[in-house]
C-alpha cells in the first residue's frame, strides 16, 4: 500500500501492468527455477499518461474530521480528482486500520461489525435500523481507547481497544472474507480459514516481498547466449519438429551469425546447451526446507567462484587474490576478487503479517495476477566484490566441538518449533517429527563472518553498509561467502572493495573485525544471552556488535551467534577463529 498526497492505494497485480519489449531481463538459471520465460523491469511512465504500474483504491473506508462520518470514499460525493467531503468540503482521511491473514489476503477494518458485535454481543447488527458510521477521537489518551466508533442505529459506542489482539477477530466471529483488492473484482478467495489480523495502514507486517536472485555467471553470462535469449522461445520449439539443417539454415539468416562473430553450429550449440537446462529437474516443492545458501542455483555459483574464469565476460570476471608473499589468514582456504558481476532479483510472491521464513519451511504465497503470466518482475544490478572460501578440514573437527554444538542446537531448537508451528497453522499433513530447521553451527559461523566482515569493510573502504550486501554458499560440501556492493545507484560503483580481498588487506580488516566482536556495548547481556532476535533465532547478536541493515543481510539478521568466530569467556574453543591461536 502507499499514499499518494491525501489518498491511499494499493499496487494493482501485474496482469494489469504495461510492460515494454526493451524492458525484458534474461536469466536463464533463475528463469528455469521460478518457471518463466523472462523477467520485466517495472514500468515507469510520466502521468497522466497511465502506462505505468497501475494502483487501485484501497482501503475503500474513509472518515471526513469535520462531520466524522465513516464510509466508502464513493459515498461522501467528492468531486472527481479530489479527497473530499461532499457535505463540509473537508478533506477526507483514508482508514488508519485494515486486517490482513497470514494467506495474503487484505481487507478493510470491520467497522461496522467490530462494533455491533462487542457492543451488543449478539453478533448481529440491528435489523431494520439505519446504520451510519461515525469516527470520533476523544483525546483523553494516546491509545486506541480513544478512537471511538458510533452508529445511528443507538448501539453502545465501542472504542477500538484490543483491535489488534492476535485473536481479537476470532473472539467476535469475525472471519477473513478472502478479499486481494490488488486484483480487482472478483478475484476473492472463498473459504479462508486464517484469522485476520488488525493492522496499522503503514505497517511493514501488511506486505513482506518474496524475492529470488541469480548471479550471471557462465555460459549463460557469454555474449552468445545473451544474444540467443531473445530468440530461444521461438527456435527451441522447433528443435524436436524441424531438422537440424533446416535450423541450420534459419540461424544462418538471423543477425546473431551475420557479423561473423558466431557461426551456426556454434549458436545450434548453445541452443541445445540451454534447451538441457529448460529440461532439467527441479527440486521437490515437499523436500525439508533447505536454506537458499544450499540449493542448485548457489551450487553453481559456488563453484564458479571457486574456480574463477579464464576468459572474462561483460558481466562476470573473477580472478585469484594477490597474495603479496602472504598465506591466507588462518581459517580461510581462498580468497577470489570478484572484478565485475551482474545480479537479478526478482519478485516471486508475498506475504503479509509474518515474515517469510528464510529456509523455505512457510509455502505461503500470494497471487500476484488474477491469471497465469509467464514473467515476473524483476530488476538487475551490476557491481563487484570478494569472494572468501572457508577452510573446510579446520570447519569439520570444529564442528564436532561441544560448545558450537551446543550452541547451533539452541538456534535449531527455536527454529524448529516456528516451523512447526507454522505447519499447523497452515494445516500441514506431515508428522511434526519430519519437520526439522536446516541451520547448522557451520551456517551460524559463516553467516556471522559475513556480517562483522561488511561491517569492517563499510569503515575501511567508504561504503555504507546499507551498499554491501552478503550472499552465503554453505553445505555440508561448501563454505563460502561473497560480499559485493550489487546496488541499483551510485553507492555500487564507487570501486574499492575488490581490493579488500587481497591477502594483506585480508589480513589486517579480518584481525579488526574480530577484535571489535570480541566485545559489545551490550556485553555482558549480549554474549550471555539464551535466545535473542526475531523468534529468538539469535545468541549472542545486536545492532551494537554484528546485526546489519536488512537489505544487506539474506535473512532478516536471523541465525547469528558472534560466540561462533571468537568463542564465550567460559569456553574460548566455541570459537573458530581461537583454533589457530
Amino acid at each position: 500500500m502507499i499514499a499518494i498526497e491525501d489518498q491511499s492505494y494499493v499496487v494493482s497485480g501485474i496482469d494489469s501492468w504495461r510492460v515494454w519489449p526493451s524492458d525484458v531481463i534474461y536469466e536463464p538459471r533463475l528463469q528455469h527455477w521460478l518457471g518463466v520465460a523472462k523477467f520485466q523491469l517495472p514500468p515507469a511512465d510520466e502521468p497522466p499518461s497511465g502506462n505505468g504500474i497501475k494502483v487501485r483504491l484501497f482501503p475503500e473506508m474513509y472518515s471526513c474530521a469535520s462531520c466524522k462520518k465513516l464510509q466508502a470514499f464513493r459515498r461522501f460525493g467528492s468531486p472527481h480528482g479530489q479527497s473530499q467531503c461532499g457535505d463540509c468540503a473537508r478533506p477526507l482521511t483514508p482508514s488508519r486500520f485494515v486486517i490482513a491473514c497470514e494467506d495474503g489476503h487484505l481487507d478493510d477494518f470491520p467497522y461496522s461489525a467490530w462494533l455491533h458485535r462487542k457492543s451488543d454481543r449478539t453478533g448481529e447488527e440491528n435489523e431494520g435500523a439505519e446504520h451510519e458510521l461515525r469516527l470520533e477521537t476523544t483525546g483523553q489518551t494516546a491509545s486506541l481507547r480513544s478512537v471511538v466508533i458510533k452508529c445511528s442505529c443507538g448501539v453502545r459506542p465501542a472504542s477500538l481497544e484490543g483491535a489488534f489482539g492476535r485473536n481479537a477477530m476470532k473472539e467476535l466471529g469475525i472471519k477473513c472474507g478472502g478479499r486481494r483488492p490488488w486484483l480487482g473484482w472478483k478475484a476473492d478467495e472463498s473459504g479462508c480459514s486464517a484469522t485476520p489480523r488488525t493492522l496499522q495502514r503503514g505497517a511493514s507486517a501488511a506486505w513482506f516481498g518474496i524475492t529470488r536472485s541469480a548471479l550471471s555467471i557462465p555460459p549463460w553470462s557469454e555474449t552468445l547466449q545473451q544474444r540467443l535469449n531473445p530468440r530461444f522461445g521461438e527456435w527451441s520449439e522447433l528443435l524436436d519438429e524441424v531438422p537440424e539443417q533446416v535450423i541450420l539454415k534459419m540461424i544462418a539468416k538471423s543477425d546473431i551469425v551475420n557479423d561473423g562473430q558466431f557461426t551456426p553450429e556454434q549458436v545450434l550449440d548453445a541452443l541445445h546447451r540451454r534447451w538441457a537446462l529448460e529440461a532439467s529437474a527441479l527440486p521437490d516443492s515437499d523436500e525439508q526446507p533447505m536454506l537458499e545458501s544450499a540449493n542448485e542455483l548457489r551450487r553453481e555459483e559456488y563453484a564458479q567462484l571457486s574456480d574463477g574464469t579464464g576468459n572474462a565476460d561483460r558481466d562476470f570476471e573473477c580472478v585469484s587474490a594477490l597474495t603479496d608473499d602472504m598465506p591466507l589468514p588462518y581459517g580461510l582456504k581462498r580468497s577470489m576478487l570478484v572484478k565485475r558481476l551482474r545480479e537479478v532479483r526478482a519478485l516471486e510472491s508475498f506475504t503479509r503479517v509474518d515474515l517469510p521464513d528464510p529456509a523455505g519451511g512457510d509455502k505461503r504465497r500470494s497471487a500476484m495476477a488474477k491469471k497465469t503470466m509467464d514473467w515476473l518482475p524483476a530488476i538487475e544490478v551490476s557491481g563487484e566484490g570478494v569472494f572468501i572460501a572457508v577452510n573446510d578440514d579446520l570447519l569439520k573437527p570444529w564442528e564436532q566441538r561441544p560448545g558450537p554444538r551446543a550452541r547451533a542446537r539452541k538456534i535449531w531448537t527455536n527454529h524448529t518449533a516456528l516451523l512447526r508451528e507454522r505447519a499447523e497453522r497452515a494445516g500441514s499433513k506431515r508428522p511434526p517429527s519430519d519437520i526439522k530447521s536446516p541451520v547448522t553451527a557451520r551456517y551460524i559461523l559463516l553467516h556471522t563472518l559475513a556480517h562483522v566482515l561488511v561491517n569492517e569493510w563499510s569503515l575501511d573502504c567508504g561504503y555504507p553498509a546499507a551498499a554491501l550486501r552478503e550472499r552465503l554458499y554453505v553445505d555440508k560440501d561448501m563454505a563460502g561467502i561473497l560480499i559485493y556492493t550489487a546496488t541499483s545507484d551510485s553507492a555500487g560503483s564507487l570501486g574499492g572493495v575488490v581490493a579488500q580481498g587481497e591477502h594483506r588487506k585480508l589480513h589486517e580488516t579480518l584481525e579488526a573485525a574480530l577484535g571489535r566482536t570480541e566485545w559489545c556495548s551490550q556485553d555482558p547481556p549480549c554474549m550471555e544471552s539464551e535466545a535473542s532476535g526475531l523468534d529468538s533465532l539469535n545468541l549472542a547478536a545486536c545492532y551494537a556488535c554484528v546485526l546489519l541493515p536488512e537489505t544487506s543481510c539474506e535473512t532478516n539478521n536471523v541465525f547469528l551467534d558472534r560466540a561462533m568466530l571468537i568463542g564465550t569467556p567460559e569456553d574460548s574453543s566455541t570459537g573458530f577463529f581461537k583454533q589457530g591461536n
